[in-house]
């Protein structure tokens, strides 16, 4: 624990010195000129700006809504385990976020990284940032995004449930943040990333943020080994808290797909509809397909594809139909089905709450999806896809989710190994039999024993 708060420390006095020696305070935050008056925010667009407001809360909302999706799932001695890890990457990346990792992703650069020209949101002010939003303050514009950075560490939380300890779980957090999530951000979404100006399409995060957590936690699950328990089955201690926990994403998925339009648009709209169609269709299919393979219909199945049938429609949400979203859900969840039931049992590696069956293969079908189904009647400022006859989107995409999972899937395996050696990922064997909550945390979810 010395070692992370070295670490934390160090990370927050470098980005303070930024802070305080190379930030002019008046003009970053907006003060009053000398006649008294507030500067005029030339370009703003009040609509555009308190939809994206709203949509930056829900995406916010989605990270507790994550909590209770997976803590249901989990035993119920780890379930404070994963509602604090999810909570503690809300804190730890909202820091990373202001003093570098906005700088990294959307600094306009052609590397590897963005530029540097932002750290502790250097000339990141009210007023807007042509190159990403037009109508709404470049400040928002980045606390839109911020809520991205937060939620995609916290997906791959599922993977290594259970197991990891907490100090190595904060290491983790950080250098994966800023040496996977902000480059991948940067070639996709920043000014002069490469896959974005090779025509790659991403609406709302299925590269970024589901393909890129959905491998990286195929590669934790590999690693870090299976649970304790050996081939008996580990239960959720608590569906009500998964149906609650799967409630608040769905809501919060409005704020994230139909919040990316930037605007309070007709792409909005669009985007809104079709996020709800898709996950509407998957979580039927997914039920459908627990009917026929094991004779009931399940709670865990329906609420598992229905947020499979979420991530795969958020890459194309502002380029596809209604009619194209439900063909999109449907077979997501045979495509997640197929990951969870057959490959998984099949390879043998315990990803504990199906992240890289669901979040990863459901982003890699959303990308393929997107340069499938894309329409420019739907949005004249996106490209056709394949069906609307434009083959060489599709291309684009295949390359751009085969590039996110290589480099995500490499990046985060030598993290994970230097931290493995430096402190170790895992816990002791007899503090996993306890349980995390206790060991980690020196609490307990419930007081009443059965």
């Amino acid at each position: 624990m010395k070692k992370i708060a070295v670490l934390i420390m160090v990370v927050i006095f470098v980005g303070c010195a930024f802070l305080v020696f190379g930030q002019d305070g008046r003009e970053a935050v907006g003060q009053p000129h000398p006649a008294g008056q507030t500067r005029s925010l030339h370009g703003i667009d009040t609509g555009d700006t308190s939809w994206v407001l709203i949509s930056t809360a829900l995406v916010m909302f989605m990270t507790p809504g994550l909590a209770f999706f997976y803590g249901g799932m989990v035993g119920r001695k780890n379930v404070l385990g994963i509602l604090m890890q999810c909570i503690v990457v809300l804190c730890v990346i909202s820091i990373q976020w202001v003093l570098y990792g906005y700088s990294l992703s959307f600094g306009p650069a052609r590397g590897f990284w963005g530029g540097l020209q932002w750290i502790g949101l250097k000339g990141v002010g009210f007023t807007p940032y042509a190159d990403y939003a037009a109508t709404i303050p470049h400040q928002l514009f980045m606390a839109f995004q911020m809520m991205f950075a937060i939620i995609t560490p916290a997906l791959i939380i599922g993977a290594f449930a259970e197991r990891m300890k907490f100090s190595a779980f904060v290491v983790f957090t950080i250098l994966w943040a800023t040496f996977v999530y902000d480059p991948v951000c940067h070639w996709v979404w920043g000014a002069g990333g490469w896959l974005k100006e090779l025509g790659a399409i991403d609406f709302a995060g299925g590269i970024v943020v589901h393909i890129n957590a959905g491998i990286a936690a195929l590669m934790t699950a590999i690693f870090i080994g299976k649970r304790n328990g050996g081939s008996k089955a580990i239960l959720p201690h608590n569906l009500p808290f998964t149906i609650l926990g799967t409630g608040l994403l769905w809501f919060g998925w409005f704020g994230f797909n139909a919040g990316s339009s930037l605007g309070a648009n007709a792409v909005a709209v669009n985007a809104f509809v079709v996020t709800n169609t898709a996950g509407a269709a998957a979580g039927l299919s997914w039920a459908l397909l627990d009917w026929i393979f094991n004779r009931k219909p399940t709670v865990l199945g329906t609420v598992t594809g229905a947020v499979g049938g979420l991530a795969a429609i958020t890459p194309a949400a502002g380029y596809v139909s209604a009619f194209s979203a439900i063909i999109i859900g449907v077979l997501v969840s045979v495509f997640c089905y197929v990951a969870v039931s057959v490959i998984k049992p099949r390879f043998g590696y315990d990803d504990a709450l199906d992240v890289f069956g669901v979040h990863c293969v459901g982003g890699i079908w959303g990308t393929l999806a997107a340069g499938l189904f894309a329409s420019k009647a739907i949005n004249p400022a996106g490209p056709d896809g394949l069906f609307f006859g434009n083959p060489k989107q599709f291309l684009i995409q295949a390359i751009a989710a085969a590039v996110t999972i290589a480099y995500s899937f490499a990046a985060s395996f030598i993290i994970y190994k230097v931290i493995d050696i430096v402190m170790k990922v895992r816990v002791k064997e007899k503090d996993e039999i306890v349980g995390l909550d206790l060991t980690q945390h020196h609490e307990n979810a419930y007081t009443i024993l059965e």
